[in-house]
């Protein structure tokens, strides 16, 4: 709550945007999830931190946030089981009594091509990541009294092929079309829903992926990034944050890409172009901005 000089839980009035607001997001105990929460509570918000493993990362979010100056909870919760998800939610709804944002950030799959996908690898990717994001959403907007925001973590796998991630591509596919129609339903709530399309993000998971076997190296990947290089996990959960923002109120149904322009581009590429067509600066440009 603002105190009489104009701060919420000591941050400035104008950055205190989330001040009363309560945000659950899952998978936050580290990485995309962790970085956003402890930026809400910057702003003044409070978090319910999910985790399914690691308590002790969890309850590090949870004492970062509340250093703060917000409140946070921990809720251990497999987002595979629905009755977990029933759980969170009734959780949230306990410790505050109503939810303002809701972000589906935990995800999981297989990285094998198609031929090897077994009928476990189908059922257990439609659970974490598809029907995770429907029941998930279903329950915020019960708790979402006073409108709200829901945005979910996709990536570029939803619009490009590439080796083994066929499952969580055509997971993240499903989930980008959902959002349209859950912009459509939940507008008359005074609910905005979005999806964060991650390009090649430096983080755990990325790192799991360009560690399974036959991957090519990032060497040979960075390159063809016009940025040439990684996102950060920050720029990520920064992107989030915007479309939790007031100021992206009249934002709905869509799917904002952060991949420093990796999907505008195609071969033949300016990196493999003989030295009349590479573009000034080339390899120097991209390491500079690194």
């Amino acid at each position: 709550m603002a105190s009489e000089s104009g701060t919420a839980g000591g941050t400035p009035a104008a950055e205190a945007w989330a001040a009363d607001k309560v945000a659950l997001i899952t998978g936050s105990s580290r990485g995309i999830g962790r970085t956003l929460a402890l930026s809400l509570a910057d702003k003044g918000g409070s978090v319910v931190v999910n985790y399914k493993v690691n308590e002790d990362l969890a309850k590090e979010v949870v004492a970062g946030i509340e250093e703060r100056g917000g409140r946070a909870i921990a809720v251990q919760a497999d987002m595979e089981s629905p009755e977990d998800i029933d759980r969170l939610f009734d959780a949230a709804g306990e410790e505050f009594g109503r939810l303002d944002y809701f972000v589906d950030n935990a995800a999981a799959a297989a990285f094998k091509l198609i031929k090897d996908l077994k009928l476990h690898h189908l059922d257990r990717s439609y659970a974490m990541n598809i029907r995770s994001f429907v029941l998930g959403a279903q329950r915020a907007v019960e708790l979402m009294t006073d409108g709200g925001r829901i945005v979910t973590l996709s990536s570029y796998g939803s619009i490009r092929a590439y080796p083994t991630y066929a499952s969580l591509g055509a997971a993240k596919a499903a989930l980008e079309a959902y959002v349209r129609y859950m912009a459509v339903e939940f507008a008359p709530a005074g609910i905005n829903v979005n999806a964060v399309n991650g390009g090649i993000i430096e983080s755990d998971s990325s790192a799991y992926f360009y560690g399974v076997g036959g991957m090519p190296g990032l060497d040979v990947v960075l390159p063809k990034i016009p940025k040439g290089r990684m996102g950060t996990v920050k720029e990520v959960a920064d992107t989030v944050e915007f479309l939790l923002e007031p100021r992206s109120e009249y934002i709905t149904g869509q799917s904002l890409v952060v991949d420093g322009g990796l999907t505008v581009v195609s071969p033949p590429f300016f990196d493999d172009a003989g030295p009349e067509l590479r573009l000034p600066g080339g390899d120097a440009a991209a390491a500079s901005d690194a």
